[in-house]
């Protein structure tokens, strides 16, 4: 937070100027004050009251003073428990982090030893491509020289409206995408949307696409057994009775005959048994089903054609085999491996599949991959989905950006949309709420409920009138003319 917000942010406290100018000397944040503790406070030259005062104010909690009020009793009656508690407790702390190679290593003391502000990261990724080779010190030593001008180069000057810089970059392209909706390279077959529809799409935080569609890869040692793989696809693409038998209504008798295709069963190695199970497991044909010469015949339980009728619809519907939502699955050789493509679309289920690779197996349903893999998964499918709809259609945009607008789409740990129903429709500012979308339901409901907007952002800047805290707005320049001397 620049000093003229955390400045502006103290007033609106109800804090005084001397105050302001003590809690600014030391402090540079609401947060940092908020943190701070009491001493701290009263180093300043805040008595007690003051400080406790002030912690309440930005939202600290004041312990010392309060734990003075709590009688001593309380407190006796609180240390047993509290040691108890302690003696028991084990804290262990897991390291997510993979330890530093000894490559690793010797290149971040070269780093410190040149006095270079080259990133952890750009120096795992280096190093990552040097392992097993041989290099000098020397040839090191300008590497991480290179690495260093080039990640200079790469910095963000400060007070850079990099959101709206990332807004032009994603959204000016967009409107040279064209139209074409549906297209799917190498499977002809199934149609998925691209372009701008697609973008869009993504962007909104859509629960479903318009065409959702599985890649799903299969484990290392089958992926050249076409058999083998033609097999997995069979498990995974749902079929129905309607797919694999011809269903007859007998008016007179009130029947309902199933006949079974043998060659349509065999190709999905669907049994007799296999039918009949999955039929007696509906309620509404409990008791009405008997085998008649390799033929399911359902008998109305009354005479009523509506009854009827109901019977051969929830027939034709009922799932013999495979997973819901996956209508179709197909394969393609893909380089030296067959793939599955699937229209439709089931994540959970699919992985629980033997023989599936849950490690490359995607799915274009964002939302999806949230659900079952976290939010993490679903920032990384984000960028690879909007980079791949970009690229498709020949445009460039720097992934940085694209990864701008995941991270503020997924950093409260849920998948929001850039929109009024979200990311948009959240803003503190009723004023860049306003400006957005429906602009008077957003005014009346501030004016009905007394909101107040301090004007801290761009857009209602923009609205009022006055410079932006971006780039040489966020900057106060104060001229102070050199006193001449009463001799001169």
């Amino acid at each position: 937070m620049a000093l003229k917000d955390t400045v502006n942010a103290l007033k609106r406290r109800g804090l005084s100027e001397d105050a302001i100018s003590k809690l600014v000397s030391k402090f540079k944040s609401i947060s940092e004050i908020a943190s701070a503790s009491a001493k701290e406070i009263t180093s300043l030259g805040f008595t007690d009251e003051e400080a406790a005062d002030i912690l309440a104010k930005v939202g600290g909690k004041p312990a010392r003073k309060l734990a003075k009020k709590i009688p001593e009793k309380v407190e006796k009656k609180e240390e047993k428990p509290q040691e108890i508690k302690e003696s028991k407790m084990e804290i262990y702390i897991p390291i997510k982090s993979k330890p530093l190679t000894e490559l690793q290593s010797k290149m971040l003391k070269l780093a410190e030893d040149m006095d270079l502000d080259v990133p952890l990261r750009v120096i795992i990724d280096i190093s990552e491509r040097l392992e097993g080779i041989d290099v000098p010190d020397a040839t090191l030593r300008k590497i991480l020289q290179r690495a260093h001008e080039r990640y200079e180069q790469h910095l963000m000057d400060p007070h850079e409206s990099a959101g709206i810089v990332a807004a032009q970059s994603i959204g000016e392209p967009g409107t040279q995408m064209t139209m074409r909706t549906f297209h799917y390279a190498g499977v002809a077959e199934i149609n998925v949307t691209l372009g701008l529809p697609r973008l869009i799409e993504i962007v909104d935080a859509r629960r479903i696409p318009s065409t959702p569609m599985m890649e799903i890869h299969v484990d290392p040692k089958i992926r050249n057994d076409v058999e083998r793989v033609r097999k997995i696809a069979t498990e995974i693409e749902a079929t129905v009775l309607l797919d694999i038998a011809d269903i007859e209504t007998d008016i007179i008798n009130m029947k309902v005959i199933v006949h079974l295709d043998e060659r349509k069963m065999a190709q999905k190695e669907i049994t007799l048994d296999d039918v009949y199970a999955q039929l007696s497991k509906l309620r509404a044909l409990k008791g009405l089903l008997e085998m008649v010469d390799n033929k399911i015949v359902i008998t109305s339980d009354e005479p009523s054609f509506k009854k009827l009728q109901n019977i051969v619809d929830t027939v034709k519907e009922c799932k013999i085999k495979g997973i819901d939502n996956i209508k179709r699955a197909i394969l393609r050789k893909s380089g030296d491996e067959y793939v599955i493509y699937t229209e439709g679309s089931n994540l959970q289920e699919v992985l629980e599949i033997e023989g599936v690779d849950r490690t490359r197996t995607t799915t274009n349903c964002i939302q999806e991959i949230y659900e079952v893999l976290g939010i993490e998964a679903a920032r990384n499918a984000i960028i690879n989905e909007a980079s791949r709809t970009l690229e498709e259609q020949g445009l460039t945009v720097d992934i940085r950006h694209i990864m701008l607008v995941a991270d503020l789409m997924t950093h409260d740990g849920d998948v929001k949309a850039i929109g009024r129903h979200g990311i948009s429709g959240r803003k503190s500012s009723v004023l860049a709420r306003a400006a957005f979308e429906i602009t008077a339901t957003h005014l009346l409901h501030a004016a009905i409920t007394g909101e107040v907007d301090h004007l801290d952002g761009v857009a209602e800047n923009i609205i009022v009138g006055q410079p932006v805290t971006l780039g040489t707005g966020a900057v106060n320049l104060v001229y102070m003319p050199v006193r001449r001397e009463a001799n001169k």
